[in-house]
C-alpha cells in the first residue's frame, strides 16, 4: 500500500534532506550502516523492556532508510550494490526487531507467544521472496495490506502502548499472510497470461517433425535429386534421351546428299 501509494510523495518530501546531506558528505551507505546499528540498539532496548526509550530508537533507525535513496540519487551513485546493501540491511533490521520482541515476551511470561515475531518474520520474509522473485522474472509483485512500512509503523504502535502489544502482533501476523495470498494471486495471474501468450506462439510457428526415414542417406540423395531436376529414373532416361539423339544427328550429318 505504501509504495503504491505514498512512495512518490515521501520522495519529494525527503529530496531536499538527501541534498543537504549529500553537500555535507554522507554517503547512502553510511546511512544504510547507520539505521543497521540502530536497529541493533532497538532490539536490545526491547528485549530489556524499555520500550519507549526502543519506540524512539524504532523511528530514528526508519530515518536512514527512507534518506539512503535520495542520497544516493543527488549524488550519482545509485549502482545494484547499493540496492543489494539496502534490501539485505532491511532484511537483518528486520530480524533484529523479531529477537528484541521475542526477548520481551519471554521477559514478561509470555512464553507461549515467543514464536509470533518469528512467525511474522517469516511472513514478512516470504512478501519479500515474492518480490523479488516476480522481478527477477519479470512481473510486478508491489502492493498488499501489510508491506514493510505498515509493518513497522503497527509494530511501533504496539510498543508504545505496551497493553496493545500482543494483539498488534496478531493483527500484523494475519495481515501478512494475506499479503502473501494477494502476491501470489498477483503473480500467478501474470504468469498464467505469459505462457498462455507462449503456448499460442509456438502453435503457430510449429513444424511438423520428421520421420526417421527422412534422415536417411537414401532420402537426402533422393531429395537433393529430385530438387535438382526430377528423380534418378527419370534423370537417367533423359540422358539416355540426349544420346539417343545425338547419334542421330551425327548419323544425318553424315549421309550423302
Amino acid at each position: 500500500m505504501f509504495d503504491g501509494n505514498l512512495r512518490s510523495q515521501v520522495d519529494q518530501r525527503t529530496q531536499p534532506i538527501g541534498q543537504a546531506l549529500a553537500k555535507i558528505g554522507v554517503t547512502a551507505d553510511i546511512l544504510t550502516i547507520t539505521g543497521v546499528a540502530m536497529s541493533i540498539v532497538t532490539a536490545v532496548l526491547i528485549g530489556t523492556s524499555h520500550l519507549l526509550v526502543g519506540f524512539l530508537f524504532l523511528l530514528l533507525s526508519v530515518l536512514p532508510d527512507l534518506l539512503d535513496g535520495p542520497v544516493a540519487k543527488v549524488r550519482g551513485t545509485t549502482s545494484a550494490r547499493g540496492a543489494f546493501l539496502d534490501s539485505v540491511s532491511d532484511r537483518f533490521s528486520d530480524l533484529m526487531l523479531t529477537l528484541g520482541l521475542s526477548f520481551y515476551l519471554l521477559d514478561h511470561g509470555h512464553t507461549d507467544l515467543a514464536m509470533l515475531p518469528f512467525a511474522i518474520y517469516g511472513a514478512a520474509s516470504l512478501i519479500s521472496y515474492q518480490r523479488a522473485k516476480a522481478e527477477s522474472l519479470g512481473f510486478s509483485a508491489k502492493g498488499g495490506l501489510m508491506e514493510r512500512a505498515e509493518r513497522v509503523i503497527l509494530l511501533a504502535l504496539g510498543i508504545l502502548i505496551a497493553p496493545i502489544l500482543i494483539p498488534v502482533l496478531w493483527l500484523v501476523l494475519v495481515l501478512s499472510v494475506v499479503t502473501v495470498g494477494q502476491r501470489f494471486v498477483k503473480v500467478w495471474i501474470q504468469a498464467s497470461s505469459t505462457d498462455s501468450r507462449l503456448k499460442l506462439r509456438s502453435r503457430h510457428n510449429y513444424r511438423p517433425r520428421r520421420t526417421r526415414g527422412e534422415y536417411s542417406l537414401g532420402a537426402r540423395f533422393r531429395s537433393a535429386r529430385t530438387r535438382e531436376g526430377g528423380s534418378f529414373r527419370e534423370q537417367r532416361a533423359q540422358r539416355i534421351r540426349e544420346r539417343a539423339s545425338a547419334k542421330s544427328s551425327w548419323f544425318s550429318s553424315r549421309s550423302p546428299d
